[in-house]
């Protein structure tokens, strides 16, 4: 049996103009956490009532926020580019990320509290792995002794 938490049921309210016909329709969706795998995240529909699509959506919102941070601090552009190439290319890529990024915060703002825990965790393994320079320190200095990103 499923409890009251499990399913998304938005209120509907209905508004009527003085000749009584029918004028709007608004839906009010979720405004507080709450879990359950039977949610919708950033497209109608997506992920539905399946498990195996509810685990998807989590696994798509973490890659995501894993890409923003790697975009964030992966400098791809080569010492002696041309600087208006590099400044147009950074420029683009700039947008790529703020775009991704604005996904994962339209994602958590299903109010999902595993799709909220898929993003944190993205986020922290992304800076993990491309911003603290833990995982990749070959040298064996600490992430104070580096010099800091450019």
């Amino acid at each position: 049996m499923a409890s009251r938490h499990d399913t998304v049921r938005p209120v509907t309210t209905e508004a009527w103009n003085t000749t009584g016909l029918h004028v709007h329709r608004k839906r009010i969706a979720h405004m507080t956490f709450f879990w359950g795998h039977n949610t919708q995240v950033l497209f109608s529909g997506w992920p539905g009532s399946s498990t195996g699509m509810y685990v998807l959506a989590l696994v798509f919102v973490f890659s995501l926020a894993v890409i923003v941070e790697w975009l964030s601090h992966y400098n791809i552009v080569k010492p002696g580019a041309s600087r208006v190439a590099a400044g147009l290319f950074k420029t683009g890529l700039h947008g790529v990320r703020v775009g991704l990024a604005y996904m994962v915060v339209l994602a958590v703002m299903s109010f999902n509290g595993g799709i909220f825990i898929a993003a944190v965790v993205g986020h922290a393994v992304g800076y993990l792995l491309f911003g603290s320079r833990v995982v990749f320190n070959k040298s064996g200095r600490s992430d104070s002794d580096l010099p800091p990103p450019k």
